[in-house]
C-alpha cells in the first residue's frame, strides 16, 4: 500500500486472514457509541492491494456510488466489498469471503455469491499520496455494480460549507464521524497497555470538537478525555464520513498518533476539487 502504510495513515487489516497491521493508524472510532441504526447509509468496504486484504468506511451518495478515502481506493486489485450491515462480528470469525486469488482480488461473483455487495475502485486524479498537504485530495468513490434501493443516501455539503466554521466557530462546533475501525483500549487480560482491538467489529460514532481548518483538512480532536466530544477516529475508520447538519462534510483521512486518542485530519468534500470530481459520479453524463 505504498506510503500509506509506511506513513501509517493506512486502513487496517482485516484480522483472522492476515491478524493485525502493523501500521499505525488510518484512523477507527475509539470511544464515543455503538451507531446502531442512526446512519444506515454507512458502509464497511473490504478489498485487496498488492500488500494484502484491508478495510475501510464508506457513505452512499447516491444508489449506486459511495465516497471514501483516496488511500482505500487508488491501488486496490479486483473488486471491493461493500457491507452495511451495523454488527458486523462481535468475536471472530467475521464471515468475509477470501478471494480465490488473492494477487487479482475478489470478484463480481465472489462477493455476490457471498451475500454481499460489489462495485468497482476509483481515487481521486490528483490524490497526492500524503506528499502535499496544500492538494492532499484524499478522497475516492465506488461505483457499485448493482443499485441499493433500500438505504436512503446521505448528502454532500454544498461548495465551501466549512468555510463559514473557521475560528472561532470551529473549536465550538462539534462534528460526528463513523467508522467501522479499531478501538484502542485495555485488553480483558494480560498486559494493560491500550492496543487497537479489531472486535467487536461494529459501526461506532463520535462527537468530535473542531481544531483547525485549511483549504482542504479539516482537523478535529479526538481525545475521549476531552469534555467537548466522546472520540475519535483509529484504524479501518478511513473514508468514513463526518456530518455537520446533516451533511458530509469530510471523509477520514490520517491520524497524527499511533494510540487514535489525539488529533485527526479529514480531508474536505466541500471544496471544488472534491466536488468538481465527485459531480461526474453523481450526475454522470447520459
Amino acid at each position: 500500500m505504498q506510503l500509506r502504510l509506511k506513513a501509517a495513515l493506512a486502513a487496517l487489516s482485516i484480522a483472522l486472514t492476515a491478524g493485525l497491521a502493523t501500521a499505525a493508524p488510518a484512523a477507527a472510532v475509539t470511544g464515543g457509541e455503538a451507531d446502531g441504526s442512526l446512519h444506515p447509509n454507512v458502509g464497511l468496504i473490504l478489498f485487496y492491494s498488492p500488500d494484502g486484504r484491508f478495510r475501510c468506511s464508506a457513505t452512499l451518495i447516491t444508489p449506486t456510488v459511495l465516497v471514501t478515502a483516496a488511500h482505500c481506493t487508488v491501488d486496490t486489485v479486483g473488486k471491493t466489498l461493500v457491507d452495511f450491515r451495523s454488527v458486523v462480528a462481535l468475536v471472530p470469525p467475521n464471515g468475509y469471503p477470501v478471494a480465490a486469488n488473492t494477487a487479482t482480488g475478489y470478484t463480481q461473483a465472489e462477493i455476490e455469491t457471498a451475500g454481499f455487495l460489489s462495485g468497482t475502485a476509483h481515487a481521486h486524479p490528483a490524490y497526492s499520496n500524503f506528499t502535499d498537504l496544500d492538494n492532499w485530495n484524499d478522497v475516492g468513490v465506488i461505483v457499485l455494480d448493482h443499485p441499493v434501493t433500500n438505504i436512503t443516501p446521505a448528502s454532500i455539503a454544498p461548495q465551501d460549507y466549512l468555510d463559514a466554521y473557521a475560528q472561532p466557530v470551529l473549536n465550538k462546533t462539534l462534528f460526528t464521524s463513523v467508522g467501522y475501525g479499531t478501538e484502542v483500549r485495555k485488553p480483558a487480560s494480560g498486559p494493560q497497555k491500550p492496543v487497537a482491538e479489531s472486535y467487536p467489529l461494529i459501526r461506532r460514532f463520535a462527537d468530535q470538537p473542531g481544531q483547525k481548518l485549511t483549504n482542504q483538512i479539516l482537523q478535529l480532536n479526538g481525545n475521549i478525555n476531552d469534555t467537548r466530544g466522546t472520540g475519535g477516529t483509529c484504524f479501518g475508520d478511513s473514508g468514513g464520513p463526518t456530518f455537520l447538519n446533516g451533511y458530509i462534510v469530510t471523509v477520514t483521512s490520517y491520524s497524527y498518533t499511533n494510540n487514535c486518542r489525539y488529533l485527526g485530519g479529514y480531508q474536505r468534500v466541500d471544496i471544488k476539487v472534491v466536488q468538481d470530481w465527485l459531480a461526474g459520479y453523481i450526475h454522470p453524463a447520459a
